[in-house]
């Protein structure tokens, strides 16, 4: 197999007339998917060229799966521009991408150019209203090969530029099939997805359906604001298994949503994104005693998840939840600060990872691509291309992999890793701010700003919320006379941390 087009084509042979897809709005089967698709990519095959990014402005939907799809058939990768993104990082987005050209609906038209008044605008209903042209399809697909690229996931950025981690039809493959099979995922489950398309996440969803024949029901944002109405549509539309990051199964605990209603038809939980807090998968297992839950681990870079761990009914796990184990075809290790491999129990190193499910590097930015997909240090025989993810872990019992943070300011909240200097970049612009600096309290989930100047808390995050998405705004703000400094003359971000323990 070299193309995920063939999942999705032998789901649609074997179950033409069974729901692919649903929101909340429409659903549809395989068989008026494909169809779907099919039209959208020979029209987008006259638009963009092979191997080009589609950049698609639309929520998650039906819809937006078409779309999707479509770009596959035109040989391009389709990368989503979320709506709810600020209007600034939109253009960064949009500008790494070099993008001419964008796809949206027709009811989203005024608000993108408003955003992006520069760019060609097509809209989803003139595209499905062309006609498939087979021949064109097949010549495209003729020239394909495994390592092309299926799609883009924009992620935090150090320069304060998001970067955009571009994955491929092999990667995917490799990463999914196994991903079915070690979780039992059949033609019989209905996936609840609850991650945004432009979270990797939703990869899970996404292509363990169409390589099952499994139903995906995308379950509406705005229920996340509300458990009980959450688990009425868990419910209703009769989920079987919940690929969620953890602060989504957070919100339903803390809520006491699992008093309200039990949602009896779930048998498969598998979380990740940051640590699961104990109390809270204890309410999950305790209300869902038949149900297996697995700890995921893994950066956007290596295409989802590297390692995972089934939790053990049983087991106290006094040392936290392990990481677990590499997934099959996956090399898993452990370099020290001397670039040497960690075998022994106990002692931490940076996790590093090799093999078929690595990215293809970030779009357009070949500098930060060099310094995190590397030569493998510790092989000097062979070229063996290595992704350095910065987390720290070590071996536990049963060589499980225990996380342990990281090793740069880079921190995983509200389950998206983000790199703390992105968002001192934003501060640092704010006008009336001399100097900032962003601390992570890991043990309260806070994000803390401080600063020094004339302006106040409020100005800062009021102009923060148009340039950063939400969920890398900090928590509280903190007016200081003048920054704490190391004996480097380094700000001390110790100093700062402890002064909001």
């Amino acid at each position: 197999m070299k193309n995920v087009l063939e999942y999705f084509e032998k789901s649609a042979a074997d179950y033409p007339p069974k729901i692919a897809a649903a929101d909340d709005k429409k659903e549809c089967s395989y068989q008026e998917l494909i169809r779907d698709a099919k039209k959208i990519g020979t029209a987008l095959s006259r638009r963009f060229t092979v191997n080009s990014p589609v950049p698609i402005f639309m929520e998650k939907s039906v819809d937006t799966l078409k779309l999707f799809f479509g770009a596959v058939y035109a040989g391009c990768f389709y990368v989503l521009l979320n709506p709810e993104l600020p209007a600034v990082r939109i253009g960064h987005i949009a500008e790494t991408l070099e993008a001419k050209l964008i796809v949206t609906e027709k009811a989203r038209t005024e608000a993108l150019k408003e955003i992006l008044p520069q760019a060609e605008v097509i809209t989803f209903e003139e595209l499905i209203a062309e006609e498939s042209d087979e021949n064109t399809l097949l010549s495209i697909r003729e020239n394909m090969i495994d390592t092309d690229p299926l799609y883009a996931n924009f992620t935090s950025g150090s320069t304060g530029v998001p970067k955009g981690v571009l994955i491929s039809h092999r990667s995917v493959i490799d990463f999914i099939d196994n991903f079915t099979q070690i979780f039992s995922i059949t033609h019989e489950d209905v996936i609840g997805n609850q991650a945004p398309f432009d979270f990797d996440v939703s990869v899970k969803d996404i292509y363990s359906a169409v390589k099952t024949g499994a139903t995906l029901q995308i379950i509406p944002k705005a229920l996340f604001s509300s458990p009980a109405g959450l688990l009425d549509h868990i419910c209703e539309r009769e989920i079987t298994t919940m690929i969620w990051a953890v602060s989504a199964l957070c919100l339903i605990s803390a809520f006491h949503g699992l008093d309200y209603k039990v949602p009896e038809k779930v048998n498969k939980i598998l979380f990740s994104g940051e640590t699961m807090p104990r109390k809270h998968l204890d309410n999950w297992m305790n209300a869902l005693k038949n149900a297996e839950f697995v700890n995921l681990y893994g950066p956007t870079e290596i295409t989802c998840n590297c390692t995972y761990h089934k939790v053990q009914r049983d087991r106290d796990y006094a040392d936290g939840l392990p990481i677990g184990k590499a997934f099959p075809n996956e090399r898993v290790f452990l370099l020290n600060d001397e670039n040497n491999i960690i075998t022994e129990p106990g002692v931490t190193g940076e996790i590093c990872v090799s093999g078929t499910a690595l990215g293809l590097g970030y779009y357009n930015n070949p500098e930060q691509t060099n310094s995190r997909f590397v030569q493998n240090p510790a092989n000097k025989n062979y070229i063996e291309p290595i992704y350095r993810t910065g987390d720290l872990a070590y071996y536990g019992e049963n060589n499980d992999l225990y996380f342990a943070g990281r090793k740069d300011f880079q921190i995983k909240y509200m389950g998206h890793r983000i790199e703390l200097e992105e968002i001192e970049k934003a501060l640092s612009e704010v006008d009336g701010v001399e100097r900032a600096c962003c601390v992570f309290l890991k043990e309260k989930s806070k994000l803390l700003a401080f600063f020094t100047g004339e302006t106040t808390g409020k100005d800062i995050r009021k102009s923060l919320s148009s340039s950063l998405p939400i969920y890398m705004i900090p928590t509280s703000y903190t007016k200081l006379d003048s920054m704490p400094m190391t004996k480097n003359g380094k700000i001390d971000r110790k100093c700062l941390a402890e002064l909001k323990r």
